[in-house]
């Protein structure tokens, strides 16, 4: 699912407009470039929008580049479904649904995918990184029509975020026929989630055992169990 070649973009557009315009191309350019100028000045070159345009629109560095490119991934994301498909399908499908869709828009750039994540992985870039993550996290579980405001909202997000990372540690290296192995790990990490509604009536149960976020957070990625 590579984005197709955009329409040309009409008028005088705003660095905004540019830098929407462009987001989508940037992976396949970082896939040889790497994220930094030379990879949007290929794709500014791709399209025909004006070299100096593309670089003010990320003149940010790399990190606002690959920012750019997750947001174009949360929107090609929201409309592969439509709120009538979502809604006839139950909350686990829902999610499973959504993560499938962003891994196979995700497919063609696994190589630019590698390259941001190596970038965001860096120290400085901690922050940053679990941002992103969040971020798509409240995408889906709202797509997936979540309206908690309470804990739940937050408690949904943070195990989201962590199916989410650890499904894309195996998708990057994974050369199985229609990436099965992934799309079973997911299932088997969508299991454990689910699983935390059973764990949460038991914490608010007088007398259970004390439930650890940060445990349950960490069996979720390992592919084994």
């Amino acid at each position: 699912m590579h984005p197709k070649q955009p329409e040309p973009l009409r008028g005088d557009p705003t660095l905004d407009e540019v830098r929407a315009y462009l987001a989508p191309l940037l992976a396949s350019q970082a896939a040889f470039d790497g994220w930094n100028e030379d990879a949007v000045a290929a794709a500014a070159q791709q399209t025909g929008v004006d070299a100096d345009m593309a670089r003010l629109a990320f003149n940010d560095g790399p990190v606002d580049m690959i920012d750019a490119w997750f947001q174009a991934i949360d929107e090609t994301m929201a409309a592969k479904y439509s709120a009538e498909e979502l809604g006839a399908m139950k909350i686990r499908e829902r999610i499973t649904a959504l993560v499938v869709a962003r891994l196979e828009i995700l497919e063609p750039d696994r190589e630019g995918l590698r390259r941001a994540l190596a970038i965001l992985a860096a120290p400085r870039n901690i922050r940053t990184a679990a941002k992103l993550g969040w971020r798509a996290a409240d995408k889906m579980w709202r797509l997936a029509g979540d309206t908690a405001t309470d804990y739940n909202h937050y408690t949904k997000r943070t195990l989201l975020s962590a199916v989410y990372g650890s499904t894309i540690s195996v998708f990057l290296d994974d050369e199985s026929d229609g990436h099965a192995d992934t799309k079973a790990f997911l299932d088997r990490r969508i299991e454990n989630v689910m699983q935390f509604e059973k764990v949460k009536a038991k914490l608010t149960k007088p007398g259970g055992d004390r439930f650890s976020m940060a445990r349950f957070i960490g069996r979720l990625r390992y592919r084994g169990a």
